[in-house]
Parts: C-alpha cells; sequence; structure tokens
C-alpha cells in the first residue's frame, strides 16, 4: 500500500477515534442557549390588547403571554391593568413547554376591554456560529426530546408526503445539520411569503400543500422535515420591537448537539435576499456576496436584538385550560364563551374587521438597525468577524 495512503487512513482513524472519544454532547432541552451575546438593547414597552366581544357574550377569557427571562433576554418592572373593567389575572404556566400566561375572565362584558402590559426588556443578538462538522448525530434521544419530535399534532405534522419530498430535497443523508440546512435552502428557493393565505397556525400541511404562507407556515414545514430527519425541533413565537402591523413573530429552532438550541429565520432571511436583489447601488459582485453573507449567517445560527421570545412549541393545552388546545399562541388566546375568537392579520388587505387587535409601542435605548432589512449590518458583522 503506498505510504501517502497509509498516512491518509491513520490520519481519518485517529480522528473518528477522538471524535467517539470526545466527552458526549448534553442532551437535555432545558439547557440554555449557548450562543455567542453581544450588542444588547433595552426597550420600554407598552403592550395592549383589545378585545370587542360578541353581543352579550357571558364569559370573556383571555390568555396573554408573559415573557419570561433567559440567557437572551432580561424582563423586568412588570405591570399588568386592565380598562374599562379591572379584573385580577391569575397567573399560570402550562405543563408542555413551561410557557406563563396571564388569564383573564371578564364576566358579561359591555363593549370592548383593555388588557395593558407595560414591562422592559434588554434583549441580546445571539451568534452560535455553527460548524456543521462538528454537529453530533444522536443515536437515541431522551425521553424529554419526545414533545419536540411528535409528528401528529395540529402545527407540525410528519407524513409520507413529506417524507416523499424529503428524500428529493436529500436524496442521500449527511450530517444533521447539513441536511437541515438544505431543507432551509429548498423552502427559501420555494415558498413565497403570502400574507393573505396563511394558517397563522404554523401549519405545516398548509405549507406544503400550499408552498406559501407566513413565517409560522415556513418554520412550521422547517420543524417536521427537521423531525424527520430525526432533528428535535420547535417554533418560538415572540415579538419585533419596531412598528409594523402586527409585532407578532416566529423563529425555527432546531437541537444540534453540542449547540444545543439554535435559532433560524428563514422567512426573514428570504425577504432580505430579495431587499439586496432589488437595493440600488450594487453590482453583482457585490448582491452575490451579500447573498452570500445573508445564507451564511443564518445557516451558523443567529438571532436579533430587535425581537423577543414569549412562547415556546406547538399544540398544547393551556393553564388555565381553554376549551380546546391551541396550534400555536402569536400575541393572545381569546374564547367567547368558549368559542376561539380569530387571530387578526391586520397585514392582510383583504381584513377590515377584528374581534380584537394589539396595541403597542417599543422605545430603545438607542437606535437599532433591523439586520433583516438592512443588508448593511451584514457587511459590518463579517467585518468584525475578521
Amino acid at each position: 500500500m503506498p505510504i501517502k495512503l497509509c498516512v491518509a487512513i491513520a490520519v481519518l482513524l485517529s480522528t473518528a477515534s477522538a471524535f467517539a472519544e470526545g466527552p458526549a454532547p448534553s442532551l437535555d432541552p432545558a439547557m440554555p442557549y449557548a450562543a455567542e451575546r453581544s450588542d444588547p438593547v433595552t426597550y420600554d414597552v407598552d403592550f395592549s390588547v383589545v378585545v370587542t366581544p360578541p353581543y352579550k357574550a357571558k364569559k370573556l377569557a383571555v390568555w396573554l403571554p408573559i415573557p419570561q427571562s433567559d440567557v437572551a433576554q432580561e424582563i423586568s418592572g412588570s405591570k399588568l391593568s386592565t380598562f374599562p373593567v379591572e379584573v385580577t389575572p391569575q397567573m399560570a404556566s402550562e405543563e408542555t413547554f413551561g410557557n406563563t400566561f396571564a388569564y383573564f375572565e371578564f364576566a358579561s362584558p359591555q363593549g370592548a376591554q383593555i388588557i395593558r402590559h407595560r414591562f422592559r426588556v434588554k434583549v441580546w443578538e445571539l451568534n452560535w456560529n455553527l460548524d456543521p462538522q462538528r454537529v453530533q448525530p444522536v443515536a437515541v434521544w431522551p425521553a424529554e426530546f419526545d414533545k419536540y419530535r411528535r409528528g401528529e399534532e395540529q402545527a407540525v405534522v410528519i407524513d409520507g408526503r413529506f417524507r416523499d419530498l424529503l428524500s428529493e430535497i436529500v436524496p442521500t443523508k449527511n450530517a444533521p445539520a447539513t441536511d437541515f440546512a438544505e431543507v432551509m435552502r429548498w423552502v427559501r428557493g420555494n415558498f413565497t411569503y403570502d400574507h393573505h393565505d396563511a394558517s397563522l397556525r404554523a401549519s405545516a400541511v398548509h405549507a406544503l400543500e400550499k408552498r406559501r404562507g407566513h413565517c409560522s407556515d415556513y418554520h412550521g414545514f422547517c420543524a417536521a422535515m427537521g423531525r424527520a430527519l430525526g432533528v428535535p425541533t420547535r417554533v418560538t413565537y415572540g415579538i419585533n420591537t419596531f412598528p409594523k402591523n402586527s409585532p407578532s413573530h416566529c423563529k425555527l429552532e432546531a437541537f444540534l448537539p453540542p449547540y444545543g438550541w439554535v435559532s433560524f429565520d428563514v422567512s426573514e432571511t428570504q425577504k432580505l435576499v430579495a431587499e439586496i436583489g432589488k437595493a440600488e447601488g450594487l453590482d453583482d459582485a457585490a448582491r452575490s456576496r451579500l447573498v452570500a453573507l445573508a445564507e451564511s449567517r443564518l445557516e451558523r445560527g443567529f438571532r436579533d436584538n430587535c425581537w423577543f421570545l414569549q412562547t415556546r412549541g406547538t399544540d398544547y393545552e393551556l393553564a388555565p385550560k381553554a376549551s380546546r388546545r391551541v396550534a400555536v399562541v402569536r400575541t393572545a388566546y381569546i374564547e367567547a364563551d368558549g368559542v376561539p375568537l380569530a387571530d387578526p392579520d391586520p397585514a392582510d388587505k383583504s381584513q377590515t374587521a377584528f374581534s380584537w387587535m394589539t396595541v403597542q409601542k417599543f422605545t430603545a435605548d438607542r437606535a437599532v438597525p433591523y439586520p433583516f432589512a438592512d443588508w448593511r449590518t451584514l457587511e459590518q458583522a463579517d467585518k468584525e468577524s475578521r
């Protein structure tokens, strides 16, 4: 056998042995984010939900998600109030994912009711700098991950249609992170962001059949395909901290050892790439470089400091219990006499009437560019990484 080939084989065997003998990754869905934190921003948040219950409703029930402090965000100074009827909320955490809600119950409400939440949130930008070669496959996941691997939900579904499509997108299985990145690339190239034809429920089926929808449809679909690959996933819902028609926005998270939970924003990256394509003053080389930077930032794991998290997970029982399980909670979940009131989507021009609406104001301690709209943030991040 040639000497060079012998040396190459020896190096490969040594590398494989070192990988196998290395420390086992932490497999705990409760582990904190292991990302690099930077650029903290503090926001004073004034957030209200205005509800107009049906005429002569006997009971109006509102579940308002309450954001919690963690590695990525610090919550302080929380104050809840209602108007015109004063109601003291019941605080509770649901059992599946631990999301916390303030529950308000109005008896025979007359006219619109306002629920107001004022608080301060300090938010960090998170960068995982994920290296696909370091992500370790897991043969057997602990039972604690079962809720992130389900395939029979209101939102995240895995059936033969998803598996057939997955075999087309990833015909040959490679490393988990590499295959997952292929799914996200396929979605960016084949889905259309659409306010009118969206599920508002992180519906993987809606996304599969229509190949269009909101951020939740993009990320519900990616969550399903990730689970079909054997990767635990979850949809996380939160609030964008800048003026827009609807403040709610979701992101996708995948558990990729040894990094743990890693955040991805497929839909916003697709929008950013489209903006780069339309930007004036860029030549083809500059556009290609910026698109590559946007795609790399997505696949390496990134969460911006213009968003804070409120709820994790899909398909769960609220606390206190509602009349049914929820697919997701975006900004609030509301029932009148046990019947859910439809989520509003003010960005859908075909909708002109809503039973409830959010009103919000975010005051930042400094000017903050939105990294999914301002492509110059890509250049700045690229300079800082050199």
